[in-house]
């Protein structure tokens, strides 16, 4: 039995006022600093040909599930402040056990 736990996050980002790719990574640069330095391991998976959206994969681990997702709750408490105008955050936190298929 592991006390080890991963939350994963996919964040959709709108950015209205953004009228180029160029503009809309100037927007991203910091918001991926600031998730890797919340202990994130942070990606842009998707829309990336997109002006106006992004799509960010973050992972958080720690050692119990109550204090991940006490973590997590700040990082998407962050987001929501940080993006008034528009941010949906989906997560799911998993055990290594419920990794393995361990019952």
């Amino acid at each position: 039995m592991s006390d080890a736990f991963v939350a994963v996050l996919l964040i959709e980002l709108h950015f209205p006022e953004v009228a180029s790719l160029k503009a809309k990574r100037a927007e991203l640069a910091p918001v991926k600093a600031r998730l890797d330095r919340m202990g994130g391991a942070v990606a842009e998976v998707g829309h990336h040909d997109l002006w106006q959206r992004a799509t960010l994969a973050a992972a958080f681990v720690g050692g119990s599930p109550g204090r991940l997702d006490d973590h997590v709750d700040t990082v998407s408490n962050w987001l929501d402040a940080r993006f008034p105008q528009g941010v949906r955050v989906e997560r799911t936190l998993a055990s290594w056990n419920d990794l393995m298929g361990i019952a």
